[in-house]
């Protein structure tokens, strides 16, 4: 059975920020073959990181880059091989602080078929409560409290397997948000979303990260997808090859060039226009930004 847990976990206030995850050194591969020359085959390199208590965290870089593997230390689904991680003032790399890591960062799968343990929502989402011992009560409480904030109340008794794509996802943000955590990592959650699919859960992500203020860590290789970030660090070869705003690092055109990704049209534009002898004031980063800029000219 799990150890009983606090019922105001994940509502904390995003003022007085500190470093609440922080990386150093870390290595991890997922073999001991050595390659000719008697190198190891690492997915992550060394890295270091540094995430903010309250932030919105974009780990941004291409399938293999590492991205999923480093979420997966942060919450001790993968045991630590070198370096040293530090979540919320525990040593993720000691077995004691494993069943209290994956309480405190809960995570939504690319699939959420995969997290589902009930056909029925309502249960699905009490399940992690009622491992962690908590009052019938205070259950009901937080399974109204998880649906209301992904605005799905009224679906208590549907059937999950009758849900769609999008409504699964927020089902499956709806169970994590039940236990209350303090970190929430969105593992490539729109990927099999169709275009509303994948607004409406990204709507829902930064509507929790404004009104709840929890750490978000949000994964992805899709570049828009990082734009509403407070931060993004950009994996490449199992190292964070760079970190900064989301305008500092998507509008440096060479460097997600050179990381085998796509700017967003904004960017890609500002860039084109820029070389055919038309400079706008600054590089835009969304549509809104680009019909301004496009605007000055006239």
């Amino acid at each position: 059975m799990g150890l009983p847990i606090s019922v105001n976990t994940f509502y904390y206030s995003r003022a007085g920020m500190m470093v609440l995850i922080q990386g150093n050194n870390i290595s991890f591969t997922y073999d001991d073959v050595d390659l000719p020359g008697g190198e190891i085959s690492y997915i992550l390199d060394n890295l270091d990181i540094k995430i903010e208590r309250g932030e919105m965290a974009a780990l941004l870089g291409r399938n293999g880059s590492g991205k999923s593997t480093l979420s997966r230390l942060f919450n001790a689904l993968l045991p630590m091989q070198k370096g040293t991680l530090n979540v919320a003032g525990m040593d993720a790399g000691d077995e004691k602080n494993t069943q209290e890591l994956r309480r405190l960062c809960g995570m939504v799968f690319q699939n959420p078929d995969t997290q589902f343990v009930s056909s029925l929502v309502e249960e699905d989402l009490a399940f992690g409560p009622e491992n962690y011992q908590l009052p019938g009560e205070e259950i009901k409480k937080r399974v109204a409290l998880a649906l209301k904030t992904v605005n799905m109340e009224g679906f208590e008794k549907r059937s999950t397997h009758s849900l769609s794509g999008g409504e699964k996802q927020r089902i499956a943000l709806a169970g994590v948000l039940a236990l209350e955590p303090e970190i929430i990592i969105f593992d490539e959650v729109t990927a099999m979303l169709d275009p509303q699919g994948r607004g409406e859960i990204l709507n829902a992500i930064k509507d929790l990260h404004t009104r709840k203020g929890c750490t978000i860590i949000l994964i992805t290789h899709i570049v828009e997808e990082a734009l509403f970030a407070d931060r993004v660090y950009l994996m490449d070869k199992g190292k964070i090859a760079a970190s900064g705003t989301p305008r500092e690092i998507i509008t440096d055109y060479s460097l997600m060039k050179s990381m085998g990704l796509l700017a967003p049209l904004p960017v890609r534009l500002y860039y084109d226009l820029k070389e055919a002898g038309i400079n706008l004031a600054s590089c835009p980063l969304n549509n809104e930004e680009l019909v301004e800029e496009l605007c000055r000219l006239i």
